[in-house]
């Protein structure tokens, strides 16, 4: 194919889409009308890593080995989420396919997963930069390293505390949308893939039918409607589409606790503060939302678990070996077990008994050192006067180079109003995926079949390997 044929295709994951949002979305929805709207059927564990896997793969977990947003690495015997590396999605990428038949296709990664290391034209990851002296400051990966100096002249860096954390907003949002726009026009990539977070926060912050999340729709869908008029008026296919939805959820449920008090679960103490040990344990959960890799390293625990895990109040099911070859999550990443919270709960990772003992990293946001997915980590601590005041002096205390540590993020799990990660149980929480062309119009598309509807998109169709 040359590249006079080629179709640009322009994929915006608007995470957190739902038909229940699109309403308040107008630019947005506009889009299937003028192509088609469809019900996107997600996979397990419809959280961020496992499904854009799935899409680029067209595989679903139990091949390409994202079971999670993290999971435990046995080899070595850690708990790790939101690592970056695109080596640990097994699977052939739509990149790799496209180029079988293509060798020129070019491919722009905006922000989505697993960027690092991806065989991509151009790349742009949030990365901060984390200095000896421990401070973190705000700043993005690039490939190729240019790309870095083009975007932050034009854009200023990357506003990292907005993209995560209780400060979590649109101008995360908004640099990200600029960067895609800015490597589109002056780059002209074939494939142009763009993260969209904002839906992922008021939704857990204060539920997705929350003033607060209609009035975010609204503000995205605004940041929205110029970029998708752009993308259209040059010629390309734009794709909307969303990994999950978000639906109401305000029941946490300590499954690590639980685990602890029947003595599977064991601490290691520093300082007075207690440390998961996966070492040691006999058994112990990987929470990630609305679900939890339960890893048990004795198979003659297996039944004692799975009875302590189906009477804990907020479990919904228990997948052994079988129930998680249904669902594609036969991989050797998995926990032995999988636990699904009911559709009004989540797990947290909370393992300590008395927060007098919890790490410190537990009341800051933390993504990396905590063993567990923690949505608290959107919500400012009450409990802390003046939080917010006193957060600004400690970010006022890094820029003058003395250490410093932000108590912001409460141990009571109660403000949380929205999760996900099981498979969606109203139609109104779905995912959805919208396209400006009428090619391929369908009612519903399964999150494995959106790698072949783009390459059909770009005029390429899947090639057998």
């Amino acid at each position: 194919m040359t590249t006079g044929s080629r179709r640009p295709v322009v994929v915006l994951d608007i995470v957190g889409l739902t038909p229940h949002l699109l309403r308040h979305m107008p630019a947005v929805a506009a889009l299937g009308e003028r192509g088609f709207r469809a019900r996107l059927d997600t996979v397990l564990p419809a959280v961020t890593c496992t499904v854009q896997s799935t899409l680029l793969t067209g595989e679903l977990p139990s091949v390409h080995g994202a079971v999670g947003n993290g999971w435990y690495f046995r080899d070595l015997g850690d708990v790790l989420l939101w690592r970056q590396h695109n080596a640990l999605v097994g699977g052939e990428k739509i990149w790799e396919t496209a180029r079988r038949s293509d060798p020129g296709y070019t491919v722009a990664n905006v922000c989505w997963w697993y960027a690092m290391g991806a065989d991509v034209d151009w790349t742009v990851t949030p990365r901060p930069v984390y200095y000896s002296d421990g401070r973190k400051e705000p700043d993005c990966y690039t490939w190729p390293p240019s790309l870095h100096t083009e975007l932050t002249d034009r854009l200023g860096p990357f506003p990292l505390f907005t993209y995560w954390g209780p400060s979590a907003g649109l101008p995360s949002t908004r640099w990200i949308l600029a960067a895609a726009r800015q490597i589109f026009d002056d780059h002209q990539p074939d494939l142009t893939l763009v993260y969209v977070p904002h839906l992922d926060y008021e939704p857990q912050r204060t539920g997705p039918d929350s003033p607060e999340t209609i009035r975010a729709a609204r503000q995205l869908d605004a940041a929205l409607g110029p970029l998708i008029d752009h993308f259209l008026r040059a010629g390309a296919t734009v794709v909307a589409l969303s990994e999950y939805g978000i639906a109401p959820a305000s029941r946490p449920v300590d499954i690590n606790r639980a685990l602890r008090r029947a003595g599977l679960l064991h601490v290691h103490t520093q300082d007075g503060m207690e440390y998961l040990d996966p070492w040691t344990s006999r058994a112990f959960a990987v929470a990630d939302h609305q679900i939890a890799h339960v890893y048990v390293r004795d198979p003659a625990d297996t039944e004692t678990v799975t009875r302590i895990l189906r009477e804990l109040d907020g479990v919904d099911q228990v997948l052994d070996d079988a129930g998680k070859k249904a669902h594609g999550l036969d991989h050797e990443r998995s926990g032995e077990l999988v636990a699904l919270a009911d559709p009004d709960a989540w797990f947290t990772y909370y393992y300590w008994l008395d927060d007098d003992r919890a790490p410190d990293f537990a009341r800051q946001v933390e993504i990396h050192r905590k063993p567990g997915y923690d949505p608290a980590e959107l919500l400012w601590d009450a409990t802390v006067p003046a939080v917010k005041l006193r957060a600004a002096g400690s970010v006022l205390r890094k820029k003058l180079g003395f250490r410093y540590r932000i108590r912001t993020v409460p141990l009571d799990p109660a403000g949380v109003r929205g999760s996900h990660g099981r498979l969606p149980d109203d139609p109104d929480h779905t995912p959805v995926l919208l396209c400006s062309a009428p090619e391929g119009t369908r009612d519903a598309y399964a999150a494995t079949e959106v790698k072949s509807l783009l390459l059909d998109l770009a005029g390429l169709g899947e090639q057998p390997a």
